[in-house]
């Protein structure tokens, strides 16, 4: 039985324009580095290894409760000590907080012979999510976990549906601005028109059509939101602005990445990807605010272990 692992950890885009908590996707880059070692002492150590100050105190750091509700399941004395280096910067809106949680469990799993299932680690990395949102939520754990695309049918039970898709190309931008999830739930409409909600089905139910079909153009007519994005969006600066750019250089559609402050666009291949990003960067220079691009890929696997 080995004593350590590394993983790396994938960042990942949760809602998907239409999807609100059922659909989500894995991202090629950025990830987390991890590395998990067992100890001979119960519990769980979490050092970090970067500058972003996060709490070190198991039950408030997202995958030390993570960690620790697996270490209830396993009903054994065991302990874990865990390295942590966040390349995927906390508050960004692609799931920060869910590939460290993800990356604990896998890790964890790989230690103990891999004794729980996929279904199950995401159950565990949900403790993650609810530390740092106050909402047990899997769109962003699923598709950390699993890879891909991911729909979530129910959360409870918890039943967790992979999607094949066609080759997708991915533009995000990162406005250094801080959208806390928390604060981003608290604001959406607890009830919705009857009409909305129908033209949301549509839209869900074309997106999964549209992936299971590599038809790109269904794709991109179904990735409006009606009931989360008219809501969410004014709390972004230039949301209006970047995606009407993105769109004019020819992107498939996108939206608010989880509850923000990140904005994804899918594209068919690299190039107009790369044009995306550039019409990003024409939205955001003018208005003075900082910002992170990334130009990536979905990616087919989650939480990888270094070779």
């Amino acid at each position: 039985m080995t004593d350590s692992v590394t993983v790396y950890s994938p960042a990942t885009v949760a809602n998907v324009v239409c999807g609100f908590d059922v659909l989500g996707f894995a991202l090629a880059a950025p990830f987390d580095t991890m590395h998990l070692r067992r100890t001979p002492e119960p519990g769980v150590v979490i050092i970090n290894e970067d500058d972003y100050d996060l709490p070190t105190e198991p039950a408030r750091n997202v995958a030390g409760a993570a960690l620790l509700a697996l270490l209830r399941a396993t009903n054994e004395p065991l302990g874990f000590e865990m390295r942590i280096k966040k390349g995927i910067k906390p508050g960004s809106g692609i799931g920060s907080s869910a590939a460290s949680a993800a990356g604990a469990v896998v890790a964890a799993n790989r230690l103990l012979n891999d004794r729980f299932s996929p279904a199950e680690l995401v159950q565990f990395a949900m403790f993650g999510e609810e530390v740092a949102s106050g909402a047990r939520h899997a769109d962003n754990i699923a598709p950390a976990i699993y890879g891909g695309f991911t729909l979530i049918r129910s959360a409870n039970p918890l039943d967790i549906v992979q999607l094949q898709a066609p080759p997708l190309h991915v533009s995000v931008v990162h406005p250094q601005i801080e959208v806390r999830t928390a604060d981003a739930r608290r604001i959406l409409r607890q009830q919705v028109p009857l009409k909305d909600a129908i033209r949301q089905w549509g839209n869900v139910a074309g997106l999964v059509a549209g992936l299971l079909q590599s038809d790109y153009a269904l794709i991109g007519r179904s990735l409006e939101d009606v009931i989360v994005e008219p809501v969410r969006s004014i709390l972004i600066p230039g949301f209006a602005a970047v995606k009407a750019a993105s769109l004019a250089a020819e992107a498939l559609g996108g939206g608010i990445s989880g509850s923000g402050p990140s904005v994804f666009m899918l594209s068919r291949d690299e190039a107009t990807a790369r044009a995306v990003a550039q019409a990003m960067r024409g939205v955001y220079e003018p208005l003075g605010v900082d910002f992170h691009i990334h130009v990536t890929t979905l990616s087919p696997v989650g939480v990888r272990f270094a070779v």
